[in-house]
């Protein structure tokens, strides 16, 4: 799968503007729906520790799970891999700065990638419903996590993370409601938007000035 071209962008806006007229008069006011902006997905080999990050990185500042990723990696001597955080164990990973429930979850990725349960270099072949079950069955990746990844590192087109705060915000001031939508009403909002929702993600958060929401999974 490869960055956005200009054709897949066309189809996308073409596609949200005449199911929605709200998203329709968004994209008239100049507000951005490209996801992706000519990135490339995050390479194979390069997906476990991504998400390692990811984990590390929820609930506390990006600058904070930086530090504690690069301990990581200097005590590893070298970018995460399973085998590297199963041998360090969470005995080992506390002393880094990460909590026992963070190393817990470490350990559980690692030990689902070393024992077949997860692959994240071949998630790229599951269906989102497949992968999105493979990933929140790892301790500690929820469904906004598990979205996200699929959303940012996998380039996937049609992901709506409703749980966003950031998103039913959007929602509620781009349709004038009286309240933040639930996370079903939103859904229930998007199903008209498939098979582009992540463009009408990246419309709604752009429209109100963010580059993405925030959930936390735990």
């Amino acid at each position: 799968m490869s960055a956005t071209t200009s054709s897949e962008l066309n189809r996308a806006t073409a596609h949200l503007a005449q199911v929605d007229d709200v998203l329709a008069a968004l994209l008239d006011s100049g507000a951005d729906p490209d996801p992706f902006h000519g990135e490339s997905p995050v390479p194979a080999e390069k997906r476990f520790a991504s998400m390692v990050l990811h984990i590390i990185g929820q609930q506390i500042s990006i600058r904070v799970a930086e530090v504690i990723f690069g301990r990581l990696e200097a005590a590893l001597g070298a970018p995460p891999t399973p085998e590297g955080v199963l041998k360090l164990g969470p005995e080992a990973l506390r002393p880094l700065g990460m909590s026992q429930a963070k190393a817990s979850y470490l350990v559980d990725l690692a030990q689902r990638e070393s024992d077949g349960r997860l692959s994240l270099t071949e998630i790229h072949a599951y269906s989102d419903d497949e992968a999105l079950t493979r990933l929140t069955a790892v301790r500690g990746i929820g469904l906004w996590s598990a979205q996200m990844f699929l959303l940012h590192q996998l380039q996937r087109p049609d992901i709506f993370p409703a749980g966003d705060v950031g998103l039913r915000k959007a929602v509620q001031r781009a349709w004038s409601l009286a309240d933040v939508p639930s996370i079903k009403q939103v859904e229930q909002r998007a199903v008209a938007w498939s098979p582009y929702r992540t463009y009408a993600a990246a419309l709604l958060w752009r429209s109100g000035g963010h580059l993405g929401g925030h959930q936390d999974d735990i």
